[in-house]
Formats: C-alpha cells, sequence, structure tokens
C-alpha cells in the first residue's frame, strides 16, 4: 500500500469483504484476509487467538448458523481502521443482534495483522 490514498481503498475494500465473509462466507474465505501471525481476541477480554489456524477454528465456531451483517460505520486513519456492524444471527428458533465495535490493523501487504473487536453479553439483543 505505497500511498495514503491507496492504503485507506484497500483497507476500505478489505473490511468490506470482511463484512461479507462474515454474513455468507466460510471460516476458510475469512482466515485468507488475515496475515500469518495475526491475532484475534473477541470480544476484547476474551481469549486471544494467535495465527491462521487459531483464527479459524475461532470462526468455524458460527458456520452452522445462519448470518447477516450490515456496515454502520467506518473509519480509516493510517494502518488501522474502526467499525462498527450490524450482526444478525439466526440458530433454530432464536435469533439475536449484536452491534460490535471491531479494530483492526493492517500489515504492509494489506492483510489484518490483529483485530480487537468490542462488545460484550450487554451488548447483545434478543428478537
Amino acid at each position: 500500500m505505497p500511498n495514503a490514498t491507496d492504503r485507506v481503498q484497500a483497507i476500505t475494500e478489505t473490511v468490506n469483504r470482511y463484512i461479507e465473509l462474515v454474513a455468507k462466507g466460510s471460516a476458510d474465505d475469512i482466515v485468507e484476509l488475515y496475515a500469518d501471525d495475526a491475532t484475534v481476541e473477541d470480544p476484547v477480554g476474551g481469549e486471544v487467538h494467535i495465527g491462521r489456524q487459531a483464527i479459524r477454528g475461532f470462526y468455524a465456531a458460527v458456520s452452522d448458523v445462519q448470518r447477516e451483517c450490515e456496515l454502520v460505520t467506518l473509519r480509516v486513519a493510517g494502518h488501522e481502521a474502526a467499525f462498527q456492524f450490524r450482526l444478525t444471527v439466526t440458530a433454530g428458533e432464536h435469533k439475536m443482534v449484536i452491534e460490535p465495535i471491531d479494530v483492526m490493523v493492517f500489515d504492509a501487504q494489506g492483510k489484518v495483522a490483529a483485530m480487537k473487536a468490542y462488545w460484550s453479553t450487554a451488548d447483545v439483543r434478543q428478537l
């Protein structure tokens, strides 16, 4: 990502792709956005998943539920992005909505080097 304009565009595209994949993609698809040694802390204060194999396992945990995602807001600064999105999860008769705020740090190759998701059980709304 050679200049600021290209960097912002690339990060924006990656965040939008992430939202798309969280809704409809597989764990393998999502993990392709991450650097080999990336970290995921979701939610903040929980377990930190280190490396693509651990991150794949984290996302695989929700692969059997119906998901819908919508980007609410996005801010890109430097090599980082902060964004809020709405995630609706349906598992059988149960449906819930959560609107986490994620912060992603990107490496020089445009891969996600670190992701932290800010939310707690108090932020989950049953439908």
